[in-house]
């Protein structure tokens, strides 16, 4: 007897007088009142609603569907015997439930599913679900066949898809997306969410009823992976939230090789789930009638009251972790079981024969012509000669990119904007636009400050940001600034949301009162989560080129929580899904005495996983700037002036593709009465400098060039200042470090053709931009020259924990920057 068991009404085994042959539900409405007082987080609705399908079901388990049938791609097999393709053998019922969860939401409305997965099942899924060409499948088995694509592309396992088709059962059409995923199970989950989120946003959907999300996971990833856990914290936060996601769980009760007693310490791997009190139903995936009924009532749920709800497909894996794996090493009795049990769909089809539902004619004719639908399929694919990853793409941006799928142009508009929109955006930035507010007294000083800073035409880290995201929202791009504590800026710095002083949770955000028809702004502080929230935030980006989408780290170290999207997503998915993405990370950087953990934001990770060569000089040409910009995989800047960061965010926006861009941002710099801009800097026909020169040299007198990036230079100028070394020493400011500015550093090199060459960091030398700009700097020069050091020693931690050691290692670099003690480079 099937017992669905959920956390929202845990529903009692049927006594006996429920028993009956046919299944009649007990008289009354007390005598099926169930006891919901050990869960007082429910309403009466939610538990009632459960109540009443369970018993539905169970008067008559066959008014789901007359017919099912269950087709896997068993074509597969067949066909490439000794191929990894991850199949669905044991769950093949998870075909019909996603098919019932989106023929149920499109009745109630739903327009666009997105949804996410890891690689088990995901071409079944590609096929029967998304619709995606059988050839197109089949050629991913091809392994003579050339990529016509940039990059590296993927395993078909690994791919995407996005298609938009008549549902048969609503007769509406429905928008499906099956979003890319790396072989880290869960690493999809918060970006599916995100793009999500972005959907429901452009579209207007507040309230969920026309944008979706389904995620199916693995019972082991799902119980073991702590993403899943960060994902479900963000189902209900107001600028997370996505109103309520199908969770399908594929319970295969192993985990590679792993049993679940070894691999979880709950009962159950869905447990994870009643952190939100989602309800959990646990169904026989051996029984469809009861998947697709639970899948009804799942879909149903999330209409209904827009929260989250898990789907348990309790069933098993007929084969190893993949098709060449052999799984009876580790779990030997499990599997003698698993050999001697017949498939679903063959179990299915005897019941549906026996019952006389269908006869063996009909169900041999429906097997037999899907074979022939597949076989012809893959004769077609045959005369496939070049592999197109572009037809896997999961996020397309009509109109951005021609029809071949290229950039537009490759050009660059000056990024400067007028004196009076940066006068009329540094007043809102000092104003407070609402009536009866009172502010902190301590704001109201930020706020004379910013207007003082207006009225003398310069603008400090704060207000350059604020006249880049104020000017954005004015030519109708949407802004969304997300991570933790970005409200008012880790270092109290930003206060793009004012709090009223005598009213709880009356707050104004002044950036939404830049222009009566501007895009809006969205500023939100995070969960203390980075892995969860960098890749909402990615998947939000994913959504459309035409938003800035931004997220900052509350220190630049912290970043690393979430290396898994920087890496197998940021860094490299335009290389392997062919997907562009123009999401921003802001990361606090700089080594100010606060120990290992509040220094560095590991700048020499990033450069490390640039795609530029560093032993290429670039030919020049007039458009090498956006050139280099268009065949790089990420860029990375570290500004040192808030004219450039207010550049290089418009620049995000202006180009005409989009690339991941790696901001170190500064923590000191955010205060120091040196680091001010002149707005002569914003004008128009201004734009991001990549470069810096020191303006006032003399290339004759000039003994020594100094090339540094970020903070540091402030701390060289002053240096060289009280050592009397202005004529002497020359300070060059490397803003963008990838792609390289080879075509501007040669001119440096050439305009001070007899000095010496050093390149100074404050970060140690095993770490920084070091390893990346030493081979970068001798291809400039052709090797002709010696490259010099100045900077701290190597070290195992990115700095020091004392104040006074850390003072020490700054002096010992400015004398090798200023002194001539250098380490050979």
């Amino acid at each position: 007897m099937l017992r669905l068991r959920t956390t929202v009404a845990r529903l009692r085994p049927l006594a006996a007088s429920r028993a009956t042959p046919s299944r009649s539900r007990p008289g009354g409405a007390a005598a099926r009142t169930l006891k919901t007082s050990a869960e007082p987080f429910l309403n009466g609705a939610s538990s009632n609603y459960v109540d009443e399908m369970y018993y539905a079901w169970l008067e008559n388990p066959g008014n789901v569907h007359k017919v099912i049938f269950v087709l896997p791609l068993e074509f597969l097999q067949r066909k490439w015997s000794s191929e990894k393709r991850f199949g669905l053998e044991g769950c093949e019922a998870l075909i019909p439930a996603l098919k019932t969860l989106i023929d149920v939401s499109s009745q109630s409305g739903v327009e666009s599913v997105v949804m996410g997965m890891s690689h088990r099942g995901r071409l079944n899924v590609l096929a029967n679900v998304i619709r995606k060409e059988l050839d197109q499948i089949f050629c991913q088995f091809d392994s003579k066949l050339e990529a016509a694509d940039e990059g590296s592309g993927d395993v078909k396992y690994h791919l995407g898809m996005y298609h938009k088709r008549m549902n048969r059962v609503s007769d509406r059409e429905v928008t499906m997306s099956l979003v890319a995923n790396p072989s880290h199970l869960e690493a999809v989950d918060p970006v599916v969410q995100g793009k999500t989120k972005a959907e429901q946003f452009y579209c207007g959907d507040a309230e969920g009823k026309r944008v979706m999300s389904i995620l199916i996971h693995g019972d082991a990833a799902f119980a073991g992976q702590g993403l899943v856990y960060e994902t479900f914290h963000l189902s209900d936060l107001p600028s997370y939230t996505t109103h309520g996601t199908v969770h399908v769980v594929v319970n295969n009760q192993i985990g590679f090789t792993t049993d679940p007693r070894m691999a979880r310490s709950s009962a159950y791997p869905t447990d994870v789930a009643r952190v939100v009190n989602a309800p959990i139903f646990h169904v026989n995936a051996d029984h469809p009638e009861a998947v697709m009924y639970v899948c009804k009532v799942a879909a149903e749920w999330r209409s209904t009251f827009h929260k989250d709800v898990v789907v348990d497909l309790v069933s098993y894996r007929r084969n190893g972790h993949n098709e060449m794996d052999e799984p009876m090493f580790t779990q030997p009795l499990m599997y003698k079981r698993i050999h001697r049990q017949k498939g679903v769909l063959q179990k299915f089809a005897e019941k549906l024969i026996g019952e006389g539902v269908v006869t063996l004619q009909e169900y041999e004719e429906e097997v037999a012509r899907y074979d022939r639908i597949c076989e012809e399929a893959y004769a077609r694919s045959k005369d496939e000669k070049i592999l197109h990853i572009k037809h896997w793409l999961d996020s397309p941006w009509p109109g951005f990119f021609t029809l071949e799928g290229q950039s537009k142009s490759m050009t660059c508009p000056p990024t400067g904007i007028s004196e009076e929109e940066l006068v009329h955006i540094g007043s809102i930035a000092a104003s407070v636009p609402a009536e009866d507010f009172t502010i902190h007294g301590g704001l109201s000083r930020v706020l004379r400050g910013r207007a003082n800073m207006v009225d003398q035409r310069v603008c400090d880290w704060a207000l350059g940001e604020y006249m880049a995201f104020g000017s954005l929202l004015t030519e109708g791009t949407h802004v969304r600034l997300s991570g933790q504590d970005v409200e008012r800026g880790t270092f109290s710095h930003r206060h793009h949301v004012l709090h009223d002083q005598n009213v709880d949770k009356r707050v104004c955000i002044p950036m939404n009162h830049v222009s009566p028809d501007q895009a809006p702004y969205t500023v939100c502080n995070s969960s203390l989560s980075e892995y969860g929230v960098l890749g909402f935030e990615l998947g939000f980006a994913m959504a459309s080129p035409n938003a800035l989408v931004l997220w900052e780290a509350q220190f630049g170290d912290f970043h690393n929580t979430a290396q898994c999207v920087i890496d197998q997503f940021i860094s490299c998915g335009q290389a392997k899904w062919v997907r562009q993405n123009g999401i921003v990370l802001l990361l606090p950087h700089g080594l100010e005495g606060m120990g290992p953990e509040h220094s560095s934001a590991r700048p020499e990770r990033f450069l490390q996983m640039c795609n530029d060569d560093p032993d290429v000089f670039p030919t020049l040409s007039a458009d090498l700037a956006v050139q280099q910009l268009h065949d790089c995989n990420w860029i990375v800047v570290n500004c040192s002036s808030p004219a450039n960061y207010f550049h290089v965010l418009r620049r995000q926006i202006l180009l005409p593709f989009r690339k991941p861009l790696i901001v170190f941002t500064p923590k000191s710099l955010l205060r120091l009465p040196e680091a001010k801009s002149s707005f002569d800097d914003m004008l128009p026909d201004t734009h991001f400098k990549r470069l810096i020169p020191d303006g006032a040299a003399d290339p004759a007198k000039v003994k020594r060039v100094v090339f540094c990036s970020g903070k540091i230079y402030y701390e060289l100028i002053r240096e060289r200042g009280n050592r009397g070394l202005q004529e002497e020493v020359a300070v060059v400011r490397v803003e963008q470090l990838s792609p390289f500015p080879f075509d501007l550093v040669k001119a440096e090199t050439d305009r001070y053709a007899a000095a010496d060459l050093v390149w100074c960091q404050e970060e140690h030398k095993n770490q920084g931009y070091y390893d990346y700009v030493k081979p970068r700097l001798r291809t400039t020069v052709g090797h002709a020259r010696p490259v010099w050091y100045a900077g701290r020693d190597p070290a195992a931690a990115p700095s020091t924990g004392n104040k006074a050691t850390h003072l020490a290692e700054l002096q010992r670099l400015m004398d090798a920057a200023f002194s001539g003690k250098n380490v050979f480079a």
